[in-house]
């Protein structure tokens, strides 16, 4: 049976008059988009207008929850209780969920953004509020979770469906969290690199942190940040290369059914 995995984007980050991102481009390289749900990014009418999109290009909708920092862009750490973050998670799951159903389609995944995932990624207790808003809200979906990190866990043990993701374009600790924005080598821009790395970790389950260790990875998902200036070029070597390489890109459906049939 052939390899399978999901490309993933965020998106939907535009707000009023500011645009970010090339997400028309990108829904036609991705399987699935996280759409941010407001209170890091986006609005009402960006909401809309990417679940429409994506829709339409038969991409699954997911929500992109962060923390309400649209100043920050949602990549500063907030110090909110395990309840707050729950109810945080399932305020923005009903917003784009309402727009999804709207536009005939379903949320496929829920993925948390920024800071609050980075922060769920080595904090179990947050990392089980976001699972629990997902059970509860949209019982169905996949949480999208950094691979190997207190995310998996939690949703294991809270019962809700679980994809293991990776990124193509950051680099990582040796203990397989991401490195921080504010260390030099933190964001990868260049296809050639990304294509690489993102190859590696399907086809050899390994990714080269920057320190040179290697570290064992599980790729259910690749994601691309929609606002990483060459997304679009970087998308588009990945999805070129995996299916060079015979690897199916499909949603995130698919791919977890393959890993666990």
């Amino acid at each position: 049976m052939p390899l399978k995995v999901d490309l993933n984007a965020d998106m939907g980050e535009s707000f009023g008059a500011y645009k970010l991102g090339l997400d028309g481009e990108l829904l036609n390289l991705v399987t699935s988009a996280n759409i941010a749900c407001g209170f890091h990014a986006g609005d009402y009418m960006v909401m809309q207008k990417t679940v429409s999109m994506a829709a339409s290009k038969n991409v699954a909708v997911g929500a992109h929850p962060g923390f309400p920092d649209l100043q920050g862009f949602g990549r500063r750490n907030m110090q909110l209780t395990p309840e707050e973050v729950r109810n945080l998670v399932i305020y923005q799951i009903g917003a784009l969920q309402a727009f999804a159903r709207a536009e005939g389609t379903e949320l496929k995944h829920v993925k948390s953004h920024g800071a609050l995932y980075n922060m769920a990624a080595v904090n179990y207790e947050l990392a089980k509020a976001i699972a629990e808003a997902v059970k509860k809200a949209v019982p169905d979906a996949i949480l999208l979770a950094l691979a190997n990190s207190e995310m998996v866990k939690a949703a294991n043990d809270v019962g809700v469906k679980v994809a293991q993701e990776v990124f193509a374009d950051r680099a990582y600790n040796e203990d397989g969290t991401l490195v921080s924005r504010s260390m030099p080598g933190a964001v990868i821009d260049d296809p050639l690199q990304a294509t690489e790395r993102a190859l590696r970790m399907v086809l050899e389950g390994k990714v080269t942190a920057i320190n040179g260790k290697e570290v064992p990875i599980v790729a259910h998902s690749i994601c691309v940040h929609g606002d990483n200036p060459k997304a679009v070029e970087l998308a588009s070597s990945i999805r070129k290369e995996l299916e060079k390489a015979h690897v199916e890109v499909v949603e995130l459906t698919y791919v977890l059914k393959a890993a666990y049939s």
